[in-house]
């Protein structure tokens, strides 16, 4: 495998530390293959990358995550933010159009990068982008969210990742059901009882609300002219963000494209959190290459 390159792309707003895989340009003229995640960092696609040691791939820590250092004084992540990064460096590798594969809050950067500078994109694939707006209930969707942002200013990260997990495993739409469940036990998921009194993490915070709530503006993205391909886990069928992607493909008059795995498919045991990064990568391959 090609060790990654460490470079920092320096902005007024951040400092963008990226890791790059392979030759600038890509020596057999196909696509640079970007990675990105959120609030997942670089380190989250090291497996994945591996399967493609025939591209050149890069992949990033966005602004104030992992090693990357914002400059602009805020502290809350927005994908028209992390889509305008994500333009700079694209045009400072010189590598547009890119192919992206997106995963998460880092598949709404990606809608926002397309319909935003279309032409830095060839295909997108957005794996499971968490999405309110696109959902039936839409309104029960933001309750069960500020119910893990509560948990977490009350007792901590326990506390607010359990219930978390409790929200993203749950099947169907949130009803009255769901909410008149007790507070889970972090202990039952080997997650800290105690709480150390921080209160800034990105995915238990309000900081990455503004993902979430994000709105895909289909004309927008039917106009770029860019290949959308929204992806779905096999194994997440009925989550929040299964059904958030099917939310997505309807919108964009697709049926989502199923892929090995859960959520964190493409992960090789990082964070805990296996999935079958050789099968889905081999899925990935297929859905690039029919671009």
């Amino acid at each position: 495998m090609t060790q990654p390159q460490t470079r920092t792309l320096a902005t007024p707003e951040a400092d963008l530390v990226y890791d790059v895989r392979g030759p600038l340009p890509p020596a057999d003229g196909r696509p640079l293959l970007l990675m990105i995640g959120q609030p997942m960092t670089a380190e989250g696609f090291a497996a994945l990358a591996a399967h493609f040691p025939d591209r050149t791939v890069v992949t990033y820590d966005p602004r104030g995550l992992g090693r990357s250092v914002r400059k602009d004084g805020r502290t809350d992540h927005t994908p028209q933010d992390q889509a305008a990064d994500l333009h700079a460096l694209i045009t400072s590798l010189g590598a547009g159009p890119v192919d992206v594969f997106a995963s998460s809050g880092g598949a709404v950067t990606g809608l926002e990068l397309v319909a935003a500078h279309g032409g830095d994109v060839a295909t997108l694939v957005a794996h499971e982008p968490p999405l309110n707006a696109v959902l039936p209930d839409a309104e029960a969707a933001g309750r069960a969210r500020a119910g893990f942002h509560d948990a977490y200013q009350k007792a901590g990260l326990g506390a607010g990742m359990a219930v978390f997990l409790q929200m993203t495993s749950w099947q169907g739409e949130f009803t009255d059901d769901y909410f008149a469940q007790p507070a889970p036990d972090p202990a039952a998921f080997g997650l800290p009882t105690g709480d150390d009194g921080s209160r800034d993490d990105p995915l238990l915070s309000k900081r990455s609300w503004a993902i979430s709530d994000y709105r895909p503006d289909a004309a927008a993205l039917t106009a770029a002219g860019s290949r959308i391909v929204i992806a779905v886990g096999e194994e997440s069928a009925g989550t929040y963000t299964a059904r958030s992607a099917v939310g997505v493909a309807a919108l964009l008059g697709q049926q989502p494209t199923v892929f090995p795995s859960h959520h964190g498919g493409f992960l090789g045991g990082e964070f805990g959190y296996a999935g079958k990064p050789a099968e889905f990568a081999a899925t990935l391959r297929e859905v690039l290459a029919a671009g």
